[in-house]
């Protein structure tokens, strides 16, 4: 495979980044290196990229922007703003406006935060 590859056993290519983001969703497999706070802060990042896009639908920005907002509610607890985003980023996820790059990034926010821990 021509200009691909691997990092900690992904295989990654040019398909998987398709802006100029560095995509830093591979967090060590059993490590305490990402906690559920630098996740978050990861996560915001991403959204916050998405929606200063113009090449993304203005409602997939609102969207965009409401999950960030859920993200850095300090009132409420990681678990239940990491379900509530899922929630929100699924169903933007599959709207057919959406670009490919921005789909891929929306996918990647949501498996981050599906390492939330909920308890």
């Amino acid at each position: 495979m021509p200009h691909t590859f691997k990092y900690n056993d992904h295989i990654i290519t040019p398909q998987l980044i398709k802006t100029d983001i560095v995509i830093t969703f591979f967090p060590e497999m059993g490590g305490d290196s990402t906690t559920a706070d630098n996740v978050l802060k990861q996560c915001v990042e991403v959204l916050e990229r998405i929606m200063s896009d113009d090449a993304v639908p203005r409602n997939i920005r609102r969207s965009a922007e409401n999950v960030k907002s859920i993200l850095m509610d300090e009132r409420v607890s990681e678990a239940i703003k990491a379900a509530s985003a899922i929630s929100i980023l699924d169903e933007i996820s599959n709207d057919p406006n959406i670009p490919l790059h921005t789909r891929t990034l929306i996918w990647n926010v949501a498996s981050q935060l599906e390492t939330i821990p909920v308890a």
